[in-house]
């Protein structure tokens, strides 16, 4: 025997710690281990271009070895291996790292990294073993074979070994409730989720378990757009194609390589959790990238692979500091300019992307200065404008952030000539140029083009172009728009009407002599008296029109500053709707036939209390009704004001058939 003795420890509770508390989940042990062998393997390449070592390095692989017999789980490497002194020096002294001393003598001579700290990661094997054995040769001339022997006291022994192969075996002699991991399934799976992109074969009964390329560590010159799709389809499958992608591979001022993905966005799936894999030196390290990546780019996937990141000791989770805000600056940075990239040279790509990526796009301006300034000019809306864009088939789009110059490089393939007519979309300024002339400074917008409908076609018919404001964000977003550009009016279609939605000839009108009114003021008084509401203010205007049949016969408006307050006071409250307030406008329209044919039904006699004429009765529902389907293009009935309408359609419809029938 060499030596007997115990390990440095700062604690003679070191082990508890270990085993309850240091890493949140047991099964990372085999990460720590495997990826404590590619170290080996790493440094032994390393010694071997630096001269140090002109023996044969062999082909480099990994072996797991699982005996259920004896309860034993080991893994072996072809790597450096360790002397005596070495095993004192790195295993004894816990904590205690030789990464960061073989990486400053040996600098420059590998380009694969060094993962980690063969310390205290290789105790993390403590949490599943109830000893722990070491059997390995140093690639030094003349060195000798030692096996190193712990039950997880601090006591331990060291002794020759008769190996005779360079490199390190660790056996694991299991804990009964460890059993879980002698189970070639498990350490399959384990292997896939940490280890699958380590540059060294892993093997289980000679089957090689790892893929071993990262595309991420890849030159992008090397990867073809079918490549980058294929690491998309294995990160995620059954999953749509994603929209585009950024290849970052930078070593300032932040070391980070990695392939961000813009997917598409589905109803099931939780834009609130991240799916970016974190990596460090290609070993899996977490799903969770919340720190790291802005709140409005959590929708994305991929992977980022950085050795910046401060992690905590388990590596199960990020340490939050200055420097990683700067990382998520810098990310937020590099997805702008690719924006604007995309945006300057394949609109129509853009187009098609932003339909996914519009919302958290625009909660990106809402919460980022930086990133507001980037792409402010970039926004784009729908429009009922008659634009001639197309949109190209959805192809991605493979853009990559290069570390010569930081500059973006386009290895897309053409696109498609195969192109179809889509919606168009527009800038704001370029809304607002294109309508200078018409209505200068002045914006309309719509946010539901289904109740609205009757709203907007009113707008088109008299050429008004209306931008759709209509996702969920565009309350807050609009607020927004009006901070920016405090010089123009937001209206939304149905607050009011522009004055050329109206013909201007009311003071033409004829007065009845003997009600010594004109038909516009006998009309809102026939309204006004049927309907009985005091806070409903009643206008009579002629729409606009070529075919006044087209045209609704009364139209319901909100006042924009009424609305919007209604709207940030049930915000405050947390209410989940407003209600539709008392105090609107009707809006009845004179030049259509229906108020008309009223007005004519009516002959002028407005509707007296008591002892009223069936076509006295019948214009009194009339004007109730036409207040009805005014209403319903904007809120929804509730079951009394359903039976009430349908009650009403009834009754009209039943009088109408009395007088035809007469």
């Amino acid at each position: 025997m060499l030596e007997q003795g115990t390990i440095s420890i700062h604690t003679e509770n070191i082990f508890p710690i270990i085993k309850k508390s240091l890493y949140s989940d047991h099964q990372i042990f085999l990460r720590e281990l495997v990826s404590n062998a590619v170290d080996a393997i790493q440094k032994l390449k390393m010694v071997s271009r630096a001269g140090d070592y002109t023996g044969d390095i062999g082909e480099p692989e990994i072996e797991i070895a699982i005996d259920k017999d004896n309860k034993t789980l080991s893994i072996s490497d072809n790597g450096i291996g360790m002397t005596a002194d070495e095993v004192k020096k790195y295993i004894n002294q816990v904590a205690f790292s030789s990464a960061e001393e073989f990486i400053h003598k040996y600098e420059g001579k590998s380009d694969q990294p060094i993962i980690g700290h063969f310390g205290l990661g290789f105790y993390s094997s403590f949490m599943v073993a109830q000893k722990v054995e070491i059997d390995t040769l140093s690639y030094q001339e003349g060195a000798q074979a030692v096996h190193w022997t712990c039950d997880g006291s601090p006591a331990f022994t060291l002794e020759e070994s008769p190996r005779t192969t360079r490199g390190t075996t660790i056996i694991l002699s299991l804990q009964g409730e460890e059993e879980e991991f002698l189970e070639s399934a498990r350490i399959k799976n384990l292997v896939k989720t940490y280890c699958d992109f380590l540059p060294v074969p892993i093997k289980l009964e000679g089957e090689v378990l790892n893929k071993q390329k990262a595309p991420w560590r890849e030159s992008p010159s090397n990867l073809s757009q079918e490549d980058y799709l294929e690491f998309y389809r294995y990160l995620y499958p059954f999953q749509e194609e994603p929209l585009l992608w950024v290849h970052l591979n930078t070593d300032y001022p932040f070391i980070i390589n990695g392939i961000l993905y813009f997917p598409k966005m589905r109803p099931d799936v939780d834009v609130t959790k991240g799916q970016i894999k974190l990596f460090c030196n290609q070993v899996f390290v977490s799903d969770n990238c919340e720190e790291i990546i802005p709140q409005f780019l959590t929708p994305m996937r991929g992977v980022l692979d950085s050795t910046d990141i401060p992690l905590n000791v388990s590596r199960s989770s990020l340490q939050g500091d200055r420097t990683v805000r700067r990382i998520g600056d810098y990310i937020a940075k590099k997805v702008g300019d690719r924006l604007k990239e995309l945006f300057r040279d394949n609109r129509e790509q853009y187009i098609s992307a932003w339909k996914d990526l519009g919302t958290f796009v625009k909660f990106g301006v809402l919460n980022d200065e930086k990133f507001k300034k980037q792409i402010e000019d970039i926004i784009v809306f729908r429009t009922t404008a008659k634009l001639t864009e197309k949109v190209a088939a959805e192809t991605p789009v493979v853009e990559v952030q290069s570390s010569e110059g930081d500059a973006w490089q386009d290895v897309t393939p053409s696109p498609s000539s195969d192109l179809a007519p889509s919606a168009p979309y527009t800038t704001l300024k370029e809304y607002l140029e294109r309508n200078k002339e018409r209505n200068e400074n002045r914006v309309f917008y719509s946010t539901d083009e289904a109740t609205q409908a009757t709203y907007i076609e009113l707008h088109k018919n008299q050429g008004l172009e209306v931008l759709f404001m209509d996702s969920f964000i565009d309350t807050h977003f609009i607020n927004f728009l009006e901070r920016e550009y405090q010089d123009v009016k937001f209206t939304r279609v149905d607050s009011d009407l522009d004055n050329t939605l109206l013909e201007q000839d009311k003071d033409k009108e004829i007065v009845d002599p003997k009600t010594n009114k004109t038909r516009s003021e006998t009309i809102k008084e026939l309204f006004e008296k049927s309907l009985n509401k005091p806070k409903l203010n009643i206008r009579t205007e002629a729409l606009k029109s070529d075919d006044p049949h087209g045209t609704p016969p009364a139209i319901v408006l909100l006042p924009e500053i009424l609305r919007r307050m209604r709207e940030m006071n049930a915000m405050m409250m947390q209410q989940q709707s407003v209600e539709f307030p008392e105090d609107h406008v009707l809006l009845v329209n004179t030049a259509h036939p229906l108020i008309q044919n009223l007005a004519n039904l009516n002959q002028g006699t407005i509707i007296q209390g008591d002892g009223q004429s069936s076509t006295d009765q019948l214009v009194n529902l009339i004007c109730q009704h036409v207040y009805d389907l005014a209403l319903m293009s904007q809120k929804g009935f509730d079951a009394e004001g359903m039976k009430s309408f349908v009650e009403r359609s009834n009754e009209v419809l039943t009088k109408l058939t009395e007088q035809a029938s007469k």
